[in-house]
């Protein structure tokens, strides 16, 4: 019984720390701080033929090319125009020939967020078996929830395959 309770309390500190928060359709996100390279405005993408929707292509980050996903379709949502509030998170992502850049598109930039320990929870299963593995866990704040996100998780080993080639 220790093991199983020490366990639980490992997984919980692992997400307590900062995190930069943004928005995705009506809810927020939060993404360690520590994996976030840089925010940037949008700017052109270079498509890449016969990749997963939700790839978008390519950007030249000063003369380095960055693969870009718009979370909005990985997650299966709606796809709306870009507006200036958009914007592209570079992040460090383990891949399986080490760590590279990706960058996420998302509706907003909120803000960071220092979260602790005891606001985080577990996300519900609500009885289903759903591909939820990405998420480590639901912060509470105020009134809401932020659903904070294991970046090495949200692409799967084959999609950093390809992301990969991509670059």
């Amino acid at each position: 019984m220790t093991t199983n309770k020490s366990s639980t309390h490992r997984a919980a500190i692992t997400r307590e720390g900062t995190y930069l928060t943004f928005r995705l359709q009506d809810e927020e996100y939060g993404i360690a701080i520590f994996k976030v390279k840089e925010i940037i405005g949008m700017m052109d993408i270079t498509t890449i033929p016969k990749m997963p929707g939700f790839i978008k292509g390519v950007i030249n980050l000063r003369g380095k090319v960055i693969p870009i996903l718009d979370l909005r379709l990985k997650f299966g949502l709606e796809s709306v125009p870009y507006n200036e509030r958009t914007c592209i998170i570079v992040v460090e992502a383990p891949g399986s020939f080490g760590d590279m850049a990706l960058g996420l598109v998302v509706d907003a930039v909120h803000d960071v967020a220092n979260i602790k320990e005891d606001d985080v929870e577990d996300s519900p299963s609500f009885g289903m078996n759903l591909e939820g593995n990405f998420i480590l866990g639901m912060a509470k704040y105020d009134s809401g929830v932020r659903i904070l996100l294991d970046i090495a998780k949200v692409v799967g080993e084959a999609e950093l395959a390809d992301l990969t080639l991509a670059a």
